[in-house]
C-alpha cells in the first residue's frame, strides 16, 4: 500500500469512528490528515456553500476558503495541534463559495491520535 492509499484509509477509518459526532454535533466540523486527505459533516460544507461534503473534501487547497487576513492564524493554530498536541482557538472568517459572503466564525483545534498517526478535528461555531 502507497502512502497516499495509506492516508486515504486513515481518513475513512477517523470519519467512520467519529461518524456519530459528525452527524449529530450542532456544529460545523472537519478532520484533517493533510490537504489531500480531509472530511467534513454536512454542516461545514453546508456553512461555506458547498453542495457536500465530499465537494469540500476534494478541494485543493482547504485555506482558499480562509479569509487571506486570517489564513496565518488558522495555520498557527493547526501547527500547535499537530506538531505541539496543544489545542487552540481563533477567530476564523471564510467566504461562502456560493454567496461570496463572509461567515464569522470561532474554530477550535484538537489534536486526534489515531493508528499512530496525528489527525486534527477542527470545530466551528458562528460568531
Amino acid at each position: 500500500m502507497d502512502e497516499q492509499e495509506h492516508h486515504a484509509d486513515l481518513v475513512a477509518g477517523i470519519t467512520q469512528q467519529m461518524k456519530q459526532v459528525l452527524d449529530k454535533s450542532e456544529q460545523a466540523i472537519y478532520l484533517y490528515l493533510d490537504d489531500s486527505h480531509k472530511v467534513c459533516n454536512k454542516k461545514f460544507a453546508d456553512m461555506l456553500g458547498y453542495k457536500s461534503p465530499k465537494e469540500w473534501a476534494e478541494t485543493e487547497a482547504p485555506l482558499s476558503d480562509v479569509v487571506e487576513a486570517d489564513q496565518k492564524e488558522v495555520i498557527k493554530v493547526y501547527m500547535d495541534a499537530s506538531e505541539k498536541m496543544n489545542s487552540g482557538w481563533a477567530e476564523v472568517k471564510f467566504k461562502n463559495v456560493k454567496t461570496g459572503k463572509i461567515v464569522s466564525t470561532n474554530m477550535l483545534v484538537v489534536p486526534i491520535g489515531y493508528s499512530g498517526h496525528i489527525i486534527t478535528a477542527h470545530f466551528f461555531t458562528k460568531a
